[in-house]
């Protein structure tokens, strides 16, 4: 017991220095990604106050242009917008959003929630399915129901996202009316509990399967290679029952490599989410950021990257911290 005790102080001592680690390196690439952001405003091709007035800057004089420009700061170098933009980060205001005219973290606050909603019913529905359906497949190989759900994963890693999800909203929404097309409540009516579940069901069905192949694949192969390791076939020969080998060996052993996947499919899961919520005009940080980039909105595209890269490399690591404490053979400091 007290080496066990003291191999998990060890383990603990390891993981809390590859968290360490991680957190110092994301600082500098926060800071790389914004600076890369306000450098891109120089080689735009679009003109930032022509984007806030939708087209109609032609139509004022150029005095005017001039004066607007000044008052929505658009006339800094970007260097200099980039710095304001960071000392308003350590203020704690990280400017006004104009597309939206309203703070950003008012922006945040309002869309952030739907954002993590929709994220996270993707990633329900995938992992739930992919571990049903990858355990299945693995345990039975080259049956039909293998061959059924290899083929099925396969076709599904050939369908872009946003095909996917135009064909899911033409189909369920538009032929079929089974589903709404989007939004989170029924034109008039207030956002409650129940509209908010039914219009979830589609874009969440959607970002999730578009996550799935992968998923299934890697967690079937797993399972084959624990299937076919020495240690299973030394426990089938003592005569450990099947169903205590796949339940307390197979799959537990299978499961570290398949949860490192979850991880590393974050960032596709958050570029799903992005076409998914534009698509089905899913209130949340996806749509905004898309509105953002279309009206060069700077402040808030900035932030919102910021977030969202944020939000991928937690998910990331939060991922490989499970799979160190899961595999006691993984080396932390890898």
């Amino acid at each position: 017991m007290k080496v066990s005790a003291g191999r998990w102080h060890r383990r603990r001592h390891e993981i809390l220095l590859m968290v360490s680690r991680r957190v110092a390196f994301l600082v500098p690439l926060l800071l790389l990604v914004t600076l890369g952001i306000f450098a891109l405003a120089t080689v735009s091709p679009y003109d930032p106050l022509d984007a806030y007035l939708g087209g109609l800057a032609g139509g004022m004089t150029h005095a005017q242009q001039v004066s607007l420009a000044a008052t929505l700061h658009l006339d800094m170098p970007w260097y200099a917008a980039w710095w304001e933009w960071i000392k308003g980060i350590f203020s704690g205001d990280p400017g006004t959003s104009r597309a939206y005219q309203q703070p950003v973290i008012q922006v945040m606050h309002q869309r952030l929630p739907w954002t993590l909603l929709l994220g996270l019913t993707g990633l329900f529905i995938s992992v739930f399915l992919a571990f049903v359906l990858g355990v299945r497949a693995g345990l039975h190989p080259n049956g039909w129901v293998d061959r059924a759900i290899s083929v099925l994963a396969t076709i599904l890693q050939t369908i872009p996202p946003f095909v996917l999800a135009l064909a899911a909203l033409s189909i369920f929404a538009l032929y079929l009316n089974w589903l709404p097309t989007g939004g989170l409540t029924w034109p008039g009516q207030e956002t409650t509990l129940t509209s908010t579940i039914v219009h979830l069901i589609l874009p969440g069905i959607v970002l999730g399967i578009t996550q799935l192949p992968w998923l299934i694949l890697s967690l079937r192969e797993s399972i084959l290679d624990v299937l076919a390791s020495d240690a299973i076939r030394g426990a089938r020969v003592r005569g450990i029952p099947y169903s205590r080998i796949i339940s307390h060996h197979v799959i537990p052993t299978a499961l570290p490599p398949f949860i490192a996947l979850v991880g590393s499919r974050l960032p596709e899961l958050v570029a799903g989410s992005v076409l998914v919520e534009a698509i089905f005009a899913w209130p949340g940080l996806g749509s905004a950021l898309v509105r953002s980039a279309q009206s060069l909105d700077f402040p808030l595209l900035t932030f919102l990257t910021v977030a969202i890269t944020v939000l991928v490399l937690a998910g990331n690591l939060l991922s490989d911290v499970l799979f160190v404490i899961l595999d006691p053979r993984v080396d932390a400091d890898a």
